[in-house]
């Protein structure tokens, strides 16, 4: 249960804040829903309360999962399997749709490697964008840090 002014992330979207929980009359129904406003774009999301789990709403991750998340990203001794960018598009984008921050940490690091070796397609240096934006957004909240510094922190293990 989220309460009203609590960070959530959700999936695919990032993190945002609980604005309000309001009834609201569909489909003949009363239904309880979650007002989540997206930090980054203002987006509004309206998420019924008792399925907030099966979307993936979850809260943000604490400080102590930070190193979990770095040490996926240290991970250079990953193999990419060789495949079509659209291929490893449509994977990517299960990865980060499943909410999860050490799956997004993992997009980020197979296409920040990638990049490093051969030219990315537009698709692809978008969902890179998209996973560091998720990444740095929710690291830098659960370290009170800048996101300028997160993101300084995250390219340097890239660029080391």
């Amino acid at each position: 249960m989220f309460r009203v002014g609590q960070l959530a992330v959700y999936p695919a979207h990032g993190v945002g804040m609980i604005e309000s929980v309001e009834q609201r009359h569909i489909g003949g129904a009363e239904q309880s829903f979650y007002i989540l406003r997206i930090l980054d774009n203002e987006m509004i999301i309206m998420i019924p309360t008792d399925n907030a789990d099966n979307v993936g709403l979850r809260p943000v991750i604490g400080a102590k999962e930070v190193p979990q998340v770095y040490a996926i990203l240290k991970d250079h001794d990953v193999i990419i399997e060789n495949q079509t960018w659209n291929r490893r598009y449509r994977d990517y984008m299960k990865k980060i749709k499943t909410g999860s921050v050490f799956e997004v940490a993992q997009v980020l690091r197979d296409l920040f490697l990638l990049k490093l070796d051969k030219d990315l397609s537009f698709g692809e240096r978008k969902m890179l964008d998209t996973a560091r934006s998720l990444l740095v957004k929710e690291i830098s909240i659960a370290r009170q840090a800048s996101e300028e510094t997160i993101t300084a922190e995250v390219e340097g293990i890239f660029y080391a």
